[in-house]
């Protein structure tokens, strides 16, 4: 008896035959003379399989979304599907779902009718090259991927839980907002997933790809979140969208010229990255968590590689035009000093006076920041300093060294960036780098200019180690324009040659301490990656406080 039990049981597990089979089975056992085989045993049996065809009936539904045609009409716009999403980003077979068989409650307009397994959201975690990531891919194929009561509660617990365990959460949008049949309950559901946006930030990584609409209430959780990636052609951003804009300024326009990833990404700025398709940006995603740690309680991983940490670079020693008026391109400087040529830059089409991004010295993660003379003579403006104080507190946020290259004539001069706010805007950056507690090594590559020179982690703001190059510029302004002021135009060329041997120059700085030495050009490489190793067990801290007034 306990054996053809066992038998039965192991049919039920592995589904090894049909489920009439199985009641034909325990039908016959149970009316078997050669042995007593209790007929509630065998109901039982016959119950347990109805449940399993029912979970397996559940589980299959939640796996192809709205259907397939629905699919099918998410394929031919260029897009993957909520599920394929997930399936690339994360390391094959590590993804764990969670409330798959989650159903909405809303019985208004008759939508008890209307439900689907999961509820338009696909949550869960798995691994990123082997690093625990939690996850949420909003499913187009299920009511427009609408934001119901449920769908935000299975959000807000893999947040949750992605707090818990101190590992990142990456946000997949592709939603038509709030589901307009559940009215508040939808907006208090976008309001509990910003409460957890907030308390994040600064704790775990939190990253958002848009990878279809994202409009009304939904955008603001991607715009606290620390990076946003968007697809060109196929995802939009915008608060309301053309048809409400036409409305109330009888402006006519389209969801892409208003939102879409070009204009976040070289205009408003809203947007980190934008890619050619669902699948690179997944790419992208994971190569950009290769250089973040999984918590502020936690290091970034180290990748160790082939580029020698003492490699010489004899063409920096010639890389700056004699002529302060000629422009070079700073990502070359930066590309030759990081590990083997690896830069991952941020907002790259967004204030491209200055560079910022990710890269490696000797294996360890640093954020970069960067004046670019090829834009605006590497001037600091307000959508220069806004772009450059963000990624400065996120690197502090998660203990990432900043290097910071410096070529800045000064802040751009004009009636639009005054009545635009750049002093509270250039406020942000040097609040930003004043009150970062990460290693913090500079070098000035040609000139640093004014109040400019203050804000790009100068010695003054506790930078660690600061450096010059030898042809470096360290001065109020440039020699010409001060001649003109302190001698009135009086022997101009004489006065320029004789404040250029004053003040133009880092020597006068190096005397004062303000520099930490004046380097040749070729040993950029070894003597930062030697000072991040000597900095590697830092400890500064700021006052008490329960906050701080950023300017915003």
């Amino acid at each position: 008896y306990q054996r053809r039990v066992r038998e039965i049981s192991l049919d039920l597990l592995f589904a090894e035959h049909s489920s009439t089979m199985l009641v034909s089975r325990c039908r016959k056992l149970g009316s078997s003379n050669s042995f007593s085989f209790p007929k509630r045993n065998a109901s039982f049996i016959i119950e347990a399989q109805k449940v399993k065809e029912k979970l397996s009936t559940l589980k299959q539904q939640s796996l192809v979304g709205g259907g397939p045609d629905r699919i099918a009409k998410q394929h031919k716009q260029g897009k993957l599907t909520a599920r394929e999403r997930v399936e690339l980003l994360l390391d094959q077979g590590s993804f764990v779902e969670y409330d798959a068989l989650v159903q909405h409650r809303c019985t208004d307009f008759n939508m008890q009718k209307n439900v689907y397994p999961g509820d338009g959201v696909i949550t869960g975690h798995g691994t990123v090259n082997g690093r625990q990531v939690y996850v949420f891919s909003q499913d187009f194929t299920v009511f427009g991927g609408s934001l119901s009561e449920t769908h935000a509660k299975k959000i807000c617990k893999v947040m949750d839980k992605a707090m818990l365990t101190g590992a990142p959460i990456i946000g997949l949008n592709d939603s038509g907002g709030a589901r307009i049949q559940e009215g508040v309950d939808s907006l208090g559901g976008y309001a509990d997933v910003f409460q957890r946006n907030v308390l994040a930030s600064g704790v775990i990584p939190q990253l958002s790809l848009v990878m279809g609409p994202c409009a009304g209430g939904a955008v603001y959780s991607p715009a606290m979140t620390d990076f946003i990636f968007m697809v060109k052609s196929t995802s939009y951003m915008f608060v309301t969208g053309p048809n409400v804009v036409k409305t109330v300024t009888h402006e006519e326009i389209n969801e892409e010229d208003l939102g879409g990833a070009r204009v976040h990404n070289s205009k408003s700025g809203v947007a980190h990255r934008a890619f050619d398709n669902d699948i690179v940006a997944l790419q992208r995603t994971r190569e950009i968590l290769d250089f973040l740690p999984s918590s502020n309680a936690s290091a970034p991983p180290v990748v160790r590689n082939d580029d020698p940490k003492d490699r010489l670079i004899p063409a920096l020693d010639i890389m700056i035009p004699p002529d302060p008026s000629i422009s070079y391109d700073m990502m070359s400087i930066i590309t030759k000093v990081v590990d083997n040529r690896h830069f991952f830059e941020i907002m790259p089409d967004f204030a491209k006076n200055i560079i910022v991004g990710f890269a490696r010295l000797d294996g360890h993660t640093v954020g970069i920041v960067a004046n670019q003379p090829k834009h605006s003579a590497g001037c600091l403006d307000i959508d220069s300093s806004t772009k450059g104080a963000r990624f400065v507190r996120f690197c502090d946020a998660f203990n990432i060294p900043i290097v910071t290259f410096v070529d800045v004539p000064g802040f751009l001069p004009g009636t639009a960036q005054e009545y635009g706010g750049i002093i509270r805007h250039g406020a942000k950056l040097l609040f930003a780098y004043a009150e970062a507690t990460v290693p913090k090594i500079t070098v000035i590559t040609r000139k640093a200019y004014g109040g400019a020179y203050d804000v790009m982690s100068s010695k003054h703001l506790r930078g660690d180690v600061n450096y010059a190059w030898p042809n470096a510029e360290i001065a109020v302004m440039g020699a010409r324009g001060a001649v003109e002021i302190i001698f009135r135009g009086q022997e101009v060329e004489k006065r320029v040659a004789e404040y250029t041997e004053r003040f133009s120059n880092p020597f006068t700085a190096a005397a004062r301490g303000f520099l930490d030495d004046v380097i040749t050009p070729s040993t950029t490489r070894r003597r930062i990656i030697a000072d991040l190793h000597s900095l590697k067990n830092k400890s500064l801290k700021n006052p008490w406080k329960k906050h701080d007034n950023l300017p915003l």
